[in-house]
């Protein structure tokens, strides 16, 4: 689990953008880079070339608060 203040601090590397944890998937999202941020050992991974895009439909359901 991600402490909450880390979380707080977090950025997109690529827009500088705020994330969404998704705590079911181990991702950090952020809309404004469709891009999903893996989280790996309890360590946010935060390289644009470890992320994976998002599809339309996902980007939907984070922005209506899935």
């Amino acid at each position: 689990m991600l402490d909450k203040k880390l979380l707080d601090i977090l950025v997109c590397p690529v827009t500088k953008g705020p994330l969404i944890f998704d705590r079911t998937r181990s991702e950090l999202i952020s809309l404004s880079a469709q891009l999903a941020y893996p989280i790996r050992d309890d360590i946010p991974v935060m390289l644009e070339d470890e992320a994976r895009p998002l599809s339309l439909d996902e980007m939907d359901a984070y922005r209506q608060g899935r």
